[in-house]
């Protein structure tokens, strides 16, 4: 059952808002238990219904032994490289809590869930860098560190048979924003980070709350934002 309350539009105006609502969780299959819980337990109605597939990129071991800096982006990329890796590196650099957990023990968190935020608290001279993520990654840290780049997974679009009725949408990437575009839909939405809003934003997609942290804890705190209820 649905609780009414005040509901902030996209533009800012207040109108009817929900303080239980339905949820569309759009994780890829495998990655969405967590974010699905939490919100359940939030006394939400939370439906999975992903729009982005993982597909790895081969088996081949991957020697980090050589380098100074690998810098991971994303908690696929950690676990994928943790997978195929052989040797150590000097240090790791991630991007996100979730990515520093994936991988293990790592020396350097990006303050801000960005490659810029990371580009700014690594050595001006790092020594021989890899950079292990998606294929078609940004190339902003790749390029300002001279790295080697290895794609290690890419990221499928995927267009759902049904659609829910629903009041929100949770888009925790990018690549989901962009899926979440091409089905035409005008649900307005919450975003895990700067990258993922800026993609959503270009699409044309309102986004009413991002999420302060880029884990589960910070798209329901998005959520009671977005709802009004924080």
């Amino acid at each position: 059952m649905r609780t009414e309350a005040l509901f902030p539009s996209a533009d800012g105006v207040a109108s009817s808002r929900l303080t239980v609502a339905t949820i569309v969780v759009t994780r890829p299959a495998g990655r969405e238990h967590a974010l699905v819980e939490a919100l359940r337990r939030a006394g939400h109605e939370a439906v999975h219904i992903p729009l982005v597939a993982i597909e790895t990129l081969g088996d081949e071991p991957v020697d980090v032994g050589a380098y100074d800096w690998v810098v991971l982006t994303s908690a696929v990329g950690a676990r994928e490289l943790r997978r195929r890796m052989r040797g150590t590196p000097g240090h790791v650099a991630v991007i996100g809590n979730a990515t520093a957990r994936a991988y293990g023990a790592v020396d350097l968190v990006a303050p801000v869930s960005t490659q810029e935020g990371l580009l700014s608290v690594l050595p001006a001279d790092p020594g021989r860098v890899l950079f292990a993520g998606a294929e078609g990654a940004r190339r902003l840290l790749p390029d300002a560190l001279g790295a080697d780049v290895v794609a290690l997974y890419r990221t499928v679009p995927l267009v759902p048979a049904e659609w829910p009725r629903a009041d929100l949408v949770v888009l925790a990437s990018a690549s989901a924003a962009r899926a979440y575009a091409a089905l035409g839909r005008v649900i307005p939405a919450v975003s895990i980070g700067p990258l993922t809003t800026r993609a959503a934003v270009e699409s044309r997609i309102a986004v009413l709350a991002e999420a302060a942290t880029p884990d589960v804890d910070g798209l329901v705190a998005a959520v009671r934002q977005a709802l009004g209820t924080s």
